[in-house]
């Protein structure tokens, strides 16, 4: 089976969205709506894939962006029906090949612990657990004062 890759733009967010919602292993949250999408689109242009098999149903989408000297691979899902067929290979490859044209020299992702099949996967392209590192998070107020 074939399939065409794109850039991602807004317009493919609906059809994105959905298939991220369907991806066992990918986690949402505010961030992910569509304005957030719009504007990390916008920050990061031509960082973000989408890909299509011959029928035209998005199957598969890579969003990637960086800081100014990391790269980030936030979400990478392929439909089901799409697996083991390279696709998800192709993704990470055009984000890391647009990423190495801009000068970004690494890349880091975030996978959920019991995600094993991701883990896998990343570690199949040679991506390397990093377990000296802890993460942690804080949100940011909503409004000043808070």
């Amino acid at each position: 089976m074939g399939f065409s890759i794109k850039e991602m733009t807004i317009e493919d967010y609906d059809a994105v969205y959905a298939l991220w919602r369907a991806t066992e292993g990918v986690g949402l949250s505010e961030a992910d709506s569509r304005e957030g999408i719009a504007r990390f689109l916008e920050r990061n242009p031509g960082l973000s894939y989408i890909a299509r098999n011959e029928q035209g149903e998005l199957v598969g989408a890579a969003l990637c962006g960086h800081d100014g000297r990391r790269g980030y691979i936030h979400h990478l899902a392929v439909a089901e029906s799409a697996r083991r067929q390279g696709l998800g290979r192709n993704l990470v490859g055009r984000c890391m090949y647009c990423l190495m044209q801009i000068g970004i020299q690494k890349c880091h992702l975030f996978v959920f612990g019991e995600n094993e099949a991701a883990q896998k996967f990343w570690d199949s392209l040679g991506w390397m657990q990093r377990v000296e590192l802890v993460m942690m998070s804080h949100a940011v107020p909503t409004a000043v004062g808070e």
